[in-house]
């Protein structure tokens, strides 16, 4: 795709870090045991993400290496809002490699411009928010990824990210682990914009299971487990 819409000095600029990134195929498609989860994990309870995302596609879903108790999830909020940006806090030189390109096709092809957010044409979720969800708190603010809150809830927070390739949502939830404990869980929805949106998540759709989740997944559990026993609730 980006050959298709850059010059031939761009494509060599953004494709140069890939070098580094065939030692790292040797990861697992799902990074652990049990860590993606089939699409009813998310489908099959009341989320209030579904009054929204009617015409967005769930992509997929993965059981967070988070384990709390039955209170723990303002803390998983606060915490996931407040990590780095992966192409520059990531352990991983493959995930640090693939949000580079990402970044940096963004800024030559003007994927993530000013211009290219909300608007008319690619209007923010917040306006389909039910009155009681518009009216609270929406969550914390990002960090780094250019990510918005939607709503915040006891049990599910929600994030959108808008561009010319894609609407995505970023829909975390604290759930029921078996054993008596809860975890956090991830869903990521999307809404290509158009035919470049479509090819764009089919090209990086084996890159994102193959490469970044695996290793974000054992980071995700390494931070989790560093994080200090008594932390600040999470705050709008």
């Amino acid at each position: 795709m980006i050959a298709a819409m850059a010059s031939h000095y761009h494509v060599r600029e953004l494709t140069a870090p890939l070098a580094v990134l065939p030692s790292f195929i040797r990861y697992r498609i799902d990074g652990g045991p049990d860590m993606r989860l089939p699409d009813t994990a998310h489908t099959s309870r009341p989320w209030r993400i579904h009054e929204l995302t009617g015409d967005f596609r769930l992509e997929d879903v993965w059981a967070l290496p988070t384990p709390g108790g039955p209170d723990g999830f303002p803390r998983l909020v606060q915490w996931w809002a407040s990590r780095g940006d992966p192409s520059r806090a990531s352990a991983s030189c493959a995930v640090r490699a693939l949000w580079a390109i990402r970044w940096k096709a963004g800024k030559l092809l003007g994927w993530d411009g000013p211009d290219a957010g909300h608007g008319s044409e690619r209007p923010t979720l917040r306006d389909r928010l039910p009155a009681d969800l518009r009216e609270a708190p929406p969550g914390p603010d990002f960090a780094a990824l250019p990510f918005t809150s939607l709503y915040l809830t006891g049990d599910e927070w929600a994030a959108e990210i808008v561009n010319r390739t894609v609407h995505g949502v970023m829909h975390l939830g604290w759930v029921p682990d078996g054993t008596g404990g809860y975890r956090g869980q991830m869903a990521v929805l999307v809404k290509p914009n158009g035919l470049l949106g479509t090819g764009y998540m089919a090209v990086i759709r084996p890159f994102r299971h193959l490469i970044v989740y695996p290793p974000m997944l054992r980071e995700i559990g390494r931070g989790w487990r560093a994080l200090p026993s008594d932390p600040a609730p999470a705050h709008a």
